[in-house]
């Protein structure tokens, strides 16, 4: 352990931190029901795809994602490029009953938040209702993704999972958590520092 906690105070130290910085300010700020939805919407076309094809498409539909019948947006999303169009245009839509929802989630405790996301819009799982809640000013979540896997794993800090079921990303969420209060960060910055160092990256 003592030895990843060196590893993350020398990126805390290094080009990284800047990066961090800006990025952290960019999810406090204040959004909009529509611009809430449009973050929720990333983060369902970035399950079992890459982040920069989300963004490249989120960026391509604009207010589409609000607007588009079922059928028009699955057609915008094949052309933008996404795998799984048909059954992402699914979940957008059926999503869209909960827009006026998104922000009285600010009045939840992040967990909660979590809780209530993964129960009520299909298509999200624990990372991505923790990822769309991160970028929405959740400090308190983390986004346990491959890339954090593979570096958690290859630190020894733990084994593999061969599911992340439920019970096994809290306990590995509780292990991030320690960490970061051990660097003196946030579960969010963390999980920004070890996205940087597996990918060179910092995107959103």
């Amino acid at each position: 352990m003592k030895d990843f906690l060196d590893f993350i105070r020398d990126l805390k130290k290094g080009s990284a931190r800047k990066l961090v910085e800006a990025r952290m300010k960019e999810f406090g700020r204040e959004r909009p029901p529509e611009e809430l939805f449009q973050e929720l919407c990333f983060c369902l076309l970035t399950a079992n795809y890459s982040a920069e094809g989300g963004i490249r498409i989120q960026k391509g539909m604009g207010k589409g994602f609000c607007t588009l019948p079922e059928e028009e947006l699955a057609g915008k999303l094949k052309a933008l490029g996404h795998r799984y169009p048909n059954v992402r245009a699914k979940y957008i839509s059926e999503a869209r009953k909960h827009m006026d929802s998104l922000q009285g989630l600010k009045s939840r405790s992040g967990p909660d938040a979590r809780e209530w996301l993964v129960k009520n819009v299909k298509g999200l799982g624990w990372k991505e209702a923790s990822h769309f809640l991160r970028n929405t000013g959740f400090l308190d979540l983390a986004i346990i993704d491959f890339h954090i896997l593979d570096l958690l794993v290859r630190e020894g800090l733990i084994e593999r999972p061969k599911t992340l079921t439920k019970r096994k990303y809290l306990e590995i969420e509780e292990l991030l958590r320690k960490i970061a209060e051990k660097s003196g960060l946030s579960l969010a910055e963390l999980d920004i520092y070890l996205w940087y160092a597996e990918t060179g990256k910092v995107l959103k």
